[in-house]
């Protein structure tokens, strides 16, 4: 039996974080809950302040990990121990046809706050490094 998890990331923007995310893995942006117009308007409510404030991306389908970013005041210091590999090449025929799709994704996610830091050519594949808005790393392939 398997368990259903999500993945945290500490950051400290949440709004650029979770658009960024977003695009980077198709995912939307978690919906308020019914009767809040925005996260923000079901914070204040709630009484929550909003250094404390949260957000969350999902899987349009409902079948990959929410990802949740929780504020903290503390930067990121050290290479990250985990990490995410985006995988927009499992559907290409060829090798070429799959670094295109890596490629022109890498680009949109540049385009969305992202850094390319390296493209890996070796004897176990290949795939773009690269860091989110934040700074964290996640591979591209």
């Amino acid at each position: 039996m398997s368990y259903p998890f999500q993945v945290t990331f500490d950051c400290h923007d949440i709004d650029t974080m979770t658009r960024f995310w977003a695009v980077a893995l198709s995912y939307s942006l978690q919906e308020p809950p019914e009767g809040s117009s925005s996260w923000a308007e079901f914070a204040t409510n709630q009484g929550i302040p909003e250094e404390l404030w949260r957000g969350a991306v999902i899987d349009p389908g409902g079948k990959s990990p929410r990802l949740f970013f929780q504020p903290v005041p503390e930067g990121k210091t050290a290479k990250n121990r985990v990490h995410l590999d985006i995988n927009v090449s499992e559907s290409a025929e060829s090798k070429e046809d799959g670094r295109r799709l890596a490629l022109a994704h890498a680009d949109r996610c540049v385009d969305a706050g992202a850094t390319r830091a390296t493209v890996f050519d070796g004897y176990d594949g290949w795939h773009i490094t690269m860091l989110d808005p934040e700074g964290n790393e996640f591979c591209i392939q």
